[in-house]
């Protein structure tokens, strides 16, 4: 097989284990979890009903029966409706994400003749191949530029709609998302300052198995500034203006089925990548605290390990932080008050974005000063 196509497959083999492995169904497990972990913070019993015989599984077969739900459903489209965009909508909600995962090393460079055998870190064999779909120098900026196409997935639902209020939420949508865009991309360029690279790769390679070399440590209001600014793109609470029923229609209200299930999900799948750039960027991405490639380091004495091993245990601590951090977002939502409109725009322009600018002056200086 041609070398191209050998690329190609490879790299498409990796995006599906990514995406269908992982991220789908931890999306999926997200809709039962919030409910749960909000039933456990408000003393109530959550979901309990949907069950398989007798079997309820603390009604983990909620999100099954939603699924179905969904496929069932009439799918609705409103007589007035620009039906080409109000289809278009959806896709382009969800799609930026799902591409957006190539840029994200979920694992180390794998050597598939090696697996067996304790590998040598000063003498590395060649034919690795990285588990990281695509490489490139302005990882990063790909990241921003293609999740910013999800913009236009919420206005072009709310306007094609034909709801006023879809409208309003739409608009509201794609303001605050362009607003705290600003600050996500402001608090990763302290990170560029400090490593000299966009690629999250590098960067994973840059901060290495010492946690005290990780990007929390050495850009701790990055990673504030950061996840602020994360959880106001998912638009989730105390973001939630666009969908907040207290306040506004959503900007999806006119949508059913399928499509609405669309929606639902990418919320989920945005959580879990904001949650794996903040694991690739400020907590080591894959890498285990004293894990090399040969295995554990404890100053003189080394617990050699095979590759394999190595392997499956950095894989098993990518997906733990991502996890951990899926959880902390799903607490933060029940755990803080909505934003009044005024208010969240205020946070973005007036206090996120010229502390970022700070941070960034502040970044450069040290760097200077330690190469002087």
């Amino acid at each position: 097989m041609d070398s191209t196509w050998m690329i190609i497959l490879l790299a498409t083999v990796k995006w599906l284990a990514l995406a269908f492995v992982f991220v789908m169904p931890v999306a999926s497990i997200l809709t039962w979890a919030e409910r749960r972990q909000s039933a456990m913070m408000q003393d109530r019993l959550g979901p309990n009903r949907a069950n398989i015989g007798r079997f309820r599984a603390w009604g983990l077969f909620h999100f099954l029966a939603d699924a179905l739900k969904m496929i069932f459903k009439e799918d609705f489209i409103p007589g007035r409706a620009h039906r080409f965009l109000f289809a278009l909508g959806p896709i382009l909600a969800m799609a930026p994400v799902m591409i957006a995962l190539a840029i994200i090393p979920f694992g180390p460079t794998i050597y598939p003749s090696q697996l067996g055998r304790v590998l040598d870190p000063g003498n590395l064999p060649s034919g690795g191949e990285p588990l990281q779909v695509f490489k490139a120098e302005f990882g990063l900026v790909f990241y921003f530029a293609v999740a910013s196409i999800a913009n236009y997935g919420t206005a072009l639902a709310g306007w094609a709609s034909y709801n006023k209020w879809a409208l309003l939420g739409g608009l509201r949508a794609a303001s605050q998302m362009l607003s705290y865009e600003v600050a996500m991309g402001l608090a990763i360029l302290g990170m560029f300052l400090v490593t000299g690279t966009l690629e999250p790769g590098a960067i994973v390679d840059w901060q290495g198995s010492n946690p005290l070399h990780w990007g929390f440590m050495v850009q701790p209001l990055a990673l504030i500034l950061f996840f602020t600014a994360a959880i106001a793109e998912t638009k989730r609470t105390p973001f939630d203006l666009p969908e907040g029923e207290s306040e506004i229609i959503g900007y999806f209200i006119e949508y059913s089925g399928m499509r609405f299930g669309m929606f639902y999900l990418a919320e989920f799948i945005e959580v879990i990548f904001a949650s794996a750039i903040l694991v690739t960027v400020f907590f080591g991405g894959y890498h285990v605290p004293a894990l090399h490639v040969d295995g554990f380091h404890f100053g003189d004495f080394v617990l050699r390990m095979p590759h394999w091993g190595v392997v499956v245990l950095q894989l098993l601590a990518w997906g733990a932080k991502v996890l951990f951090f899926c959880w902390f977002q799903l607490l933060v939502r029940w755990s803080l008050p909505r934003f009044r409109p005024d208010k969240l725009l205020d946070l973005g322009w007036k206090k996120l974005l010229p502390i970022s600018l700070a941070n960034i002056m502040l970044t450069a200086a040290v760097v200077l000063w330690l190469e002087r």
